[in-house]
């Protein structure tokens, strides 16, 4: 099963009537029409309202949403409620409170507020969903089920105790195989009893907090196993609205690069992936971007929905800048351009009072339509139903793929060295960026992915090396294909047990390098790295390499090890496998990855201005689709590269044809 079928990009977002009174309901289905609102997520948080007591519930106001939606032709995407509990249910049930890392039981607030292995919640929980699916499965407002809503949180209490036991015995069979797993002979930690393993919390392992645990094959374990139990109430919601209504796609909303959950676990079970976009205030526009490949990387390139982004601000930072004139636009048009087969945001109506009054929402608390805002989305909403159906379907032909792996980013950031300065997701991202703004589309799957279709695999702090990657990436390059590794991979196993070989461990015979050494010094110490007639400049940590077989590229300028290689590139079969052994900066990742892709003719027409984004997209039909994004608050002038038809403004352009992009401006060419 695949995302709902619709005529054109469903286009609303998070809607909270159960706040409002019905002449103010009135308007915004007023105000929804001038706007072009087809879609509206409603019931996200309404499990005290629909189930007000144990055995009462009550769906009226549920009733008349969907009823007055299907009025008005709007689709719904129905959330199940059940990411924040009622006040009696915490009442009733303790155990359905969570503990935290030092061991408290909390009481009832907050959201996200349930333990995953409360059989009072997962009963509660699963009778919910299975009566609204009851009650509305064949309603003709219904597009989409929307379980729970932004999983997320640990628990520490007793039942999970319990249940990682299990997982355990699960995951291990045996107390030997388990103890080996972790090392436990280390610190006198060798377990006789599956009944002596304790959740690593402020308690037992604590070393400086939930990341660093003593012993982090039990920390390792203890994320999965969380991602696994909140998966675990995910699938029984979806069991129980399947008893009723078979048809209609089920999604819950993730959150792009949240490190908590591995989103890759929870792929196969969605029926189509969709996420929340809020990018830090200081992030490029390829941060956006990345998690958008990644989550449409979750269904192997399927198109995704853009379940959340703000219209005007968030409200949960320190600080909450607006968006300038343009920028949704150009966000909503970025996201559709990677993947997204729907723009939705939150929030429909600014609420009155709590945490999200200041939220950014297409209608603000006076309930106008002549705001810049209500007239952005607008205009957008018009953008859209003119834009139809021809982008739903479409999907990106990268030939560049970028490896990425929650276990290695956990295991490398919970390590006590080489350096805690390190962060995966910016290692990550400094690939990515370059590759992105080199004009080439970028494929970001899980290491389990086929790569044959890719001529260039980079494959940043690839840290835990796991089943029969090393031998698939060997046969990229066998194949006349380049691999790029970096510093801080192939050092351990699934379990994060150091390799007992030479690192980069299975990946040394692709790479052609030993390294025995390494360095690791404070962020503001810089060494110089020489390829040629370039200087870069690297930071953090410094692989001492040994080539084996290896060519060197780049060198360090500094320290005993001055001279040595940085940067080395070895001859595999047909092709080539490219190791980085510190962290350049961005001038240093660029010209790397730039002189991969000219090697495969994959520098894109957007290569010499970073500025302008291209995404390529191919509809179901075989309509070519090209994206360019001006990123910049001035205009952006360039050739065109191939003839074909702007969509939003129905003007033809011929290839050769001299480009002038608005400041954050967008073309979409049908290409002829």
């Amino acid at each position: 099963m695949t995302a709902p079928r619709t005529p054109k990009i469903p286009y609303g977002g998070d809607y909270n009537p159960e706040q409002w009174p019905q002449p103010v309901q009135d308007d915004d289905h007023r105000l929804f029409t001038r706007a072009r609102i087809d879609t509206l997520t409603v019931g996200v948080f309404s499990w005290s309202l629909t189930q007000p007591a144990p055995d009462t519930y009550d769906f009226t106001f549920l009733d008349g949403i969907l009823d007055r939606a299907a009025a008005e032709n709007r689709r719904v995407c129905l959330a199940t409620g059940t990411a924040a509990l009622p006040p009696w249910l915490a009442r009733r049930h303790p155990d359905v409170n969570r503990t935290d890392f030092e061991g408290r039981r909390h009481r009832y607030g907050q959201r996200h507020n349930f333990c995953p292995s409360s059989p009072a919640y997962r009963e509660h929980a699963t009778a919910l969903a299975a009566r609204l699916a009851e009650r509305y499965a064949h309603h003709p407002a219904l597009l989409a089920w929307h379980i729970n809503n932004e999983y997320g949180g640990t628990c520490y209490c007793d039942l999970c105790a319990e249940a990682f036991r299990h997982w355990l015995r699960d995951r291990y069979s045996t107390l030997d195989a388990l103890n080996d797993a972790w090392w436990t002979a280390f610190w006198s930690h060798r377990y006789t009893d599956f009944a002596e393993i304790e959740p690593p919390n402020a308690l037992t392992e604590h070393w400086r907090g939930p990341d660093h645990t003593a012993f982090q094959g039990i920390t390792l374990d203890y994320f999965r196993f969380t991602t696994d139990a909140l998966l675990g109430c995910f699938l029984a919601e979806k069991e129980a609205i399947r008893a009723h209504d078979p048809d209609t796609p089920v999604t819950t909303n993730f959150m792009g690069m949240f490190r908590p959950l591995d989103y890759h676990r929870w792929a196969p079970h969605l029926d189509f992936a969709s996420w929340d976009s809020y990018p830090p205030l200081d992030a490029p526009p390829t941060w956006p971007a990345l998690a958008h490949d990644l989550m449409r990387g979750l269904k192997g390139g399927a198109p995704f929905w853009l379940m959340e982004q703000t219209p005007s601000t968030t409200a949960c930072r320190d600080v909450n800048p607006l968006r300038r004139p343009g920028e949704l636009r150009l966000a909503t048009f970025q996201a559709i351009a990677h993947g997204a087969d729907a723009a939705l945001y939150f929030q429909m109506r600014a609420s009155r009072g709590a945490c999200e009054k200041y939220h950014g929402a297409v209608i603000g608390h006076a309930g106008r339509d002549d705001t810049r805002v209500f007239r952005e989305v607008s205009a957008l909403g018009a953008e859209l139903e003119a834009l139809g159906d021809a982008t739903l379907g479409a999907r990106t032909p990268a030939r560049t793929a970028l490896l990425f792996d929650w276990d290695s980013w956990w295991a490398l950031e919970i390590s006590d060295g080489p350096s805690r300065l390190v962060r995966y997701q910016e290692v990550v991202h400094s690939y990515y960026r370059a590759a992105r703004e080199a004009g080439a589309d970028v494929d970001v799957v899980p290491v389990t992915a086929d790569l044959t279709a890719y001529d260039v695999v980079l494959a940043p702090a690839l840290y835990m090396v796991k089943g029969d990657i090393a031998a698939r990436l060997e046969a990229v390059a066998e194949r006349g294909g380049t691999v790029l590794a970096t510093f801080l991979s192939g050092r351990v196993d699934e379990h994060d047990r150091a390799f007992l070989a030479d690192v980069p461990g299975p990946l040394a015979p692709l790479m052609g390098v030993r390294v025995d050494e390494w360095d690791s010094r404070p962020a503001e110490f810089v060494q110089p790295v020489s390829m040629g007639d370039f200087e870069a400049e690297a930071r953090l940590v410094f692989e001492i390499v040994q080539p084996r077989g290896a060519e060197p590229v780049g060198s360090y300028g500094t320290d005993f090890y001055a001279g040595t290689p940085a940067v080395t590139r070895h001859a595999y079969g047909k092709g080539e496998g490219w190791y980085v052994a510190t962290a350049l900066d961005r001038p240093g990742v660029d010209r790397i990855v730039r002189r991969i892709l000219a090697r495969h003719d994959l520098l894109g027409p957007s290569a010499d201005r970073p500025t302008v984004e291209t995404a390529t997209r191919v509809a179901p039909d075989g309509t070519r689709l090209l994206f360019l994004l001006n990123h910049a608050p001035e205009p952006a002038h360039l050739t065109a590269h191939a003839t074909g038809t702007d969509l939003l403004t129905g003007k033809r352009v011929e290839k050769g044809e001299q480009l002038t992009l608005d400041p954050l401006g967008t073309l979409v060419l049908r290409i002829q």
